[in-house]
């Protein structure tokens, strides 16, 4: 059964060449990482759906849910982002998610394909005792942020000089001059570089992740590790 108390925000982008990991592109074709994007929603998804919570698919740009619905299904509640940066559009994410309802809510990107789930289940036992709750990411930001509905704190997104390594340190900075409670969750890394792909197959080889979409298409593109290193083979 879900819980209709709880849902989770998940921000995916529209796979477009050009607009998704631009950092993975300097190694790969834009087709691979279009596919692995791909991959990574869908694996995204499958962790999410292990949750008992319901889920908001918070989708960019606006105008795309048609093209959402034709790639991951008609049974989803897409949500669009709205406003004009990365902290605008997680606070409005917020915002409408408390205005429908909902008593917790956990935000969380498609850069951390590996997630695994029970952090989001520790992230939602967090917020009984904790206002807020985060989860650092190892590139100085973070791949998760929650609230309660009445201790929702606007202010943690603004003045965030996102996409930078300060991201997070910047977040606690804020948050401790509102006097909320915070619980740190473990840091956990996303895949933005082709040295974060590495890691995240050297990290995954006795897991279930394993098996994953992710990990599958890598070793179907032969991206895999050798020596330490890997060979792309760019189609």
């Amino acid at each position: 059964m879900k819980d209709h108390d709880t849902c989770i925000l998940f921000f995916v982008k529209y796979p477009t060449k050009g607009q998704v990991k631009h950092r993975l592109a300097v190694n790969l074709s834009e087709d691979i990482v279009l596919d692995l994007y791909r991959a990574f929603v869908k694996d995204t998804l499958t962790t999410i759906q292990k949750i008992e919570t319901t889920l908001l698919i918070c989708f960019t740009p606006g105008n795309s849910q048609k093209k959402f619905q034709k790639w991951l299904g008609e049974t989803y509640t897409f949500v669009p982002q709205t406003g004009k940066d990365l902290g605008e559009r997680m606070k409005n994410s917020f915002i409408y998610a408390f205005q429908h309802g909902f008593k917790q809510a956990v935000l969380i990107g498609s850069d951390s394909p590996d997630l695994p789930k029970t952090f989001l289940h520790n992230a939602f036992a967090e917020l009984q005792h904790h206002d807020i709750v985060l989860g650092p990411s190892s590139d100085g930001g973070y791949y998760l942020i929650g609230f309660q509905d009445t201790t929702f704190e606007p202010l943690v997104f603004d003045g965030i000089h996102w996409s930078s390594p300060s991201v997070f340190q910047e977040t606690i900075e804020t948050i401790k001059r509102t006097n909320h409670s915070l619980s740190l969750l473990p840091m956990w890394s996303d895949v933005d570089t082709i040295d974060d792909l590495k890691n995240l197959m050297k990290r995954n080889k006795n897991t279930g992740f394993k098996s994953s979409d992710t990990i599958s298409f890598l070793h179907q593109q032969k991206i895999l590790p050798e020596d330490d290193d890997v060979v792309a083979s760019e189609k």
